[in-house]
Formats: C-alpha cells, sequence, structure tokens
C-alpha cells in the first residue's frame, strides 16, 4: 500500500531514510531548513514546507537534532494535520521532552511515536537496515509498518511513550562507552609495541569483540578516513542525557561519568564539530585535560 510520507531532517541520517522511503514506491515530501539539502532530493521527492506536509501527508517523520527543533514545528504542524496523520520522533532525544511532546500531539488527536535508531549509523540509514527502538501505542505502529519497514530492518517495540528514546539513551550510553574503552585499550596496545591492527583482530577473534571493533576501527580508524559520520557533539549530547537520566531516576553511575568526561574534555578543546573517530588519535592529548 502507498503512503504519503514526509520527512524533516535531511541530513546523514535524514537522506539515507528518504532514499529507503522513495524506493519502496511511496510518495515522498521532504523539508529542511537549508535549501541544498532540499534540492538534493529533488530527484525522489518534493520539497513542502511542514505546515503544508501535515495537511498531505499520512506519516511524518522527525530525523532533526532533538526535540527543541520538534517543538519549533509542532503547532503548524498540528493545526494543519489531516485526520489520520502519524508522527514519528526518530531524534536521540530527552524521553521527558519527548513525553511533553507527545501529550502535545495526543490533545490535538495526532499519535506521536518515538523511535530510536541504531544499527551502523548513516550507513545502516543508506542500506535500510537500521533497528528502530519504539515507544508508543503498538496499534499506532502496526499502522505505521508499511513506511517503517521500508527504512528500518527490525522494529522492537519496549513500552509506552517514551520508552523508544529512554532505550536509545541507554544503547549510546554503552556505544560511547565502548568506544572510550576500545581506544584506551587501543593506546596502551600501540604503546607497549603492539600493532593496532593486531589488537582488532585478537578482540575480534575473542570476546572483547563488539560492533566497535567489528565495524568501527576498523573501517574508520585503521583506514585512516575518520568517516564515521557523527560529531563529538552528538556523544556529548547523548551521553549527557545518560547521566541526566541516571541522576534523575537514582540509578548509580560511574562508567558513564568518566565517558561524559572524556567527550567534554574534546569539546573544551574545540573539537565538538569533528568526527567522533577523531578522539582516538587525540586521546594522548586529551588525558592531559
Amino acid at each position: 500500500m502507498t503512503h504519503t510520507v514526509g520527512v524533516i531532517g535531511l541530513g546523514n541520517m535524514g537522506r539515507g531514510i528518504c532514499k529507503n522511503i522513495a524506493k519502496a514506491g511511496h510518495n515522498l515530501l521532504v523539508w529542511d531548513v537549508s535549501e541544498t539539502a532540499r534540492d538534493a532530493q529533488s530527484s525522489i521527492a518534493q520539497a513542502t514546507p511542514p505546515q503544508n506536509m501535515a495537511a498531505q501527508a499520512d506519516v511524518i517523520i522527525f530525523v532533526v537534532p532533538g526535540s527543541e527543533q520538534i517543538d519549533d514545528l509542532l503547532d503548524p504542524i498540528l493545526e494543519n494535520a489531516r485526520s489520520g496523520l502519524i508522527l514519528w520522533d526518530f531524534t536521540t532525544s530527552d524521553p521527558v521532552y519527548t513525553k511533553k511532546l507527545a501529550k502535545r500531539a495526543d490533545a490535538s488527536g495526532v499519535p506521536y511515536m518515538d523511535a530510536g535508531m541504531t544499527g551502523g549509523g548513516a550507513k545502516g540509514a543508506d542500506d535500510g537496515t537500521m533497528t528502530l527502538m519504539i515507544g508508543g501505542d503498538p496499534e499506532v505502529l502496526d499502522r505505521s509498518k508499511p513506511v517503517l519497514e521500508a527504512c528500518a530492518g527490525k522494529l522492537i517495540h519496549l513500552g509506552p511513550s517514551g520508552a523508544g528514546h529512554t532505550m536509545k539513551v541507554v544503547h549510546n550510553l554503552i556505544t560511547h562507552t565502548n568506544f572510550l574503552a576500545c581506544s584506551e585499550a587501543g593506546r596502551l596496545a600501540e604503546a607497549a609495541g603492539i600493532d593496532l591492527a593486531d589488537m582488532i583482530k585478537v578482540f575480534n577473534a575473542g570476546n572483547a569483540r563488539s560492533f566497535i571493533s567489528e565495524r568501527r576501527f576498523p573501517d574508520h580508524i585503521l583506514s585512516e578516513t575518520w568517516d564515521g559520520r557523527s560529531r563529538i557533539f552528538n556523544l556529548r549530547k547523548d551521553v549527557g542525557m545518560a547521566v541526566a537520566l541516571a541522576q534523575e531516576l537514582g540509578s548509580p553511575m560511574r562508567l558513564g561519568h568518566q565517558t561524559l568526561a572524556w567527550i567534554q574534555a574534546a569539546v573544551d578543546a574545540g573539537m565538538e564539530e569533528e568526527d567522533f573517530t577523531q578522539l582516538y588519535p587525540a586521546l594522548d592529548k586529551l588525558a592531559d585535560t
């Protein structure tokens, strides 16, 4: 069944999502604050401002930096929403904020679902293989499956509104902490005269293997391409939310604080707009701050 789908946010993740939704035969509407980004999608999509998109689309997917950007757009969308419109929030956001946005949308009769993304980053979005961690009404999820299955390989429903974004915060805490743990290990191995590629080979043959060792180090660090396609700014946001959530819930956290300290040192050194893989060569310098 063909749907009219709006995608707001055409960055690293949004571009891949658009490609796969269009490939599945859905009618695609797009918007981004950047005219260049909008023009880049002109062969597969029609650029449509959010308020006009709301009057035409069956589903709108937000792939913007966070809840603040959605907050700015939400009222015009709700005021112009066609009957049956479903909103999907693919951002990495504070689940408390997500619940507030969902409550506003629900008051206008528009379902608001949260879906954290994982599975290969921008490449997973390009390939249509990413996993969505979903919070919200399971019946709305079922109605949305033709669209979601066009851009994701696996859908995991975790509970009510906010559950998807909560899981994303937990997931990213592990991902970023593991990256820095592997980076510390790599610097130690190199200091001891062991080649980094050999360390990764051993990790991947043993119990230390992970997505970080299997993909991030070979694809982006050993290759010296430094193209993980996510900014250090994003890591600071992700781990900061995890630490704040732990404090709010009274959950113990020490490793998360240390991960945040490493990333904050990079931000303080002016690296926040650099690709996160640049943390590896900078680790010795950051350790002195």
